[in-house]
């Protein structure tokens, strides 16, 4: 499709709104018109509106503000899906479950226009994208400071021992392998088949990380985080929960927790979940920690939101003698054949020698000579 047909299309759908991506795409439906306030979307909310099977996007926010090149925008375009972002604060004329159309850059509802902004498409998103990718030295300093100034006020990550609570597996010793939905988890996940099987790591989702595990076939030993968009049954599948709370006590995940009648635990960083997760199997004795979807670079970090992400810096400094990334378990570990798999295989090749005597002439008189010479 060319972008003047991208912008001339005109499509209709139901309005599903809500001011967080994540948790209004538990709620998408195929179809309907997502309406958000996500400044610089990210490739993993991206991907996440594009499995929805919406047909729009309707952004409050700048998709690309210019501070670092973040490509989630692109990947809606790339799919079809219509994109239009800075409307501001005039998208709160739109109620969730509206019948709503969009023409050109306008929000249309009963027919009346209720929303303008601008209508991107490829080339345009290109040209933010080369923009934004000369202000990335500002970003880095920025994200460096940040980094120092988190080190001189958080030293305690790498020189004390957080307080971590009990937890209901034992760790010590282990591989735990770690999964946040980021960059490439299914993939990363799916290829990690054989090295779970074999070694039976404890498994730890990250928010919406359980329910990664769960589509594949996994139940989570634990599930750390806000708990925001983790799903019901992630809840209730048997693992332990533990809220990533505030250093000031403040657990805003607990609430739902506590209305869902769940058992759970806190424990109190100023860094990530994903942070919390680590730390909690490095000071819980795991022999390796095998992370899947975290963030490894300068975009990852960006692409998260948080201030330099200073704290995920810390945390992989301390970690980092026993921390693999999931790509590198996929090309050094080498799976093993089960025993079981080996004695079949031996089994079958013996019956398969049996018959082949049983039925062969020569071996026929073998077998009832051998027989005489036992009952003589």
């Amino acid at each position: 499709m060319s972008d003047v047909e991208a912008i001339d299309t005109d499509v209709s759908g139901t309005a599903r709104v809500d001011r967080r991506t994540k948790a209004l795409v538990q709620r998408l439906m195929p179809g309907e018109i997502a309406f958000i306030d996500h400044e610089d979307i990210d490739r993993v909310a991206a991907e996440a509106l594009v499995e929805s099977g919406v047909v729009a996007v309707v952004n409050a926010a700048a998709s690309i503000s210019g501070r670092y090149p973040n490509v989630g925008p692109m990947i809606i375009v790339a799919a079809g899906i219509v994109l239009i972002d800075r409307v501001g604060e005039q998208a709160a004329r739109v109620i969730d479950g509206q019948t709503v159309r969009i023409a050109a850059n306008e929000v249309l509802v009963n027919g009346a226009v209720v929303l303008r902004g601008a209508r991107q498409t490829l080339q345009t998103l290109d040209a933010e994208l080369v923009a934004a990718k000369e202000n990335i030295g500002t970003v880095l300093a920025q994200f460096a400071e940040n980094t120092l100034e988190y080190v001189r006020a958080e030293q305690f990550l790498l020189l004390e021992s957080p307080d971590v609570p009990d937890l209901s597996i034992d760790l010590t010793g282990r591989h735990a392998l770690i999964v946040v939905r980021g960059d490439q988890f299914r993939e990363d996940l799916a290829a990690l088949s054989g090295y779970i099987s074999d070694l039976g790591p404890v498994l730890i989702g990250v928010d919406g990380g359980a329910d990664a595990l769960l589509t594949n076939g996994l139940r989570p030993d634990i599930i750390v985080g806000d708990f925001d968009s983790v799903s019901t049954k992630a809840l209730h599948c048997g693992a332990q929960l533990i809220v990533h709370a505030y250093p000031d006590g403040r657990a805003p995940g607990a609430q739902r927790l506590v209305d869902e009648g769940v058992t759970f635990s806190t424990m109190a960083l100023a860094g990530t979940s994903e942070d919390v997760a680590m730390l909690m199997a490095h000071e819980k004795g795991a022999e390796l920690i095998v992370a899947v979807g975290t963030h490894v670079n300068l975009v990852d970090f960006l692409d998260k939101g948080r201030q330099g992400m200073a704290s995920t810096f810390l945390t992989r400094l301390k970690v980092g003698p026993i921390l693999i990334d999931a790509k590198g378990v996929n090309k050094l570990y080498q799976p093993r054949l089960e025993r079981r798999w080996i004695v079949t295989l031996v089994l079958a090749a013996l019956s398969v020698l049996m018959i082949l005597m049983a039925v062969t002439p020569v071996y026929r008189v073998f077998w009832r000579s051998l027989w005489l010479m036992v009952r003589g």
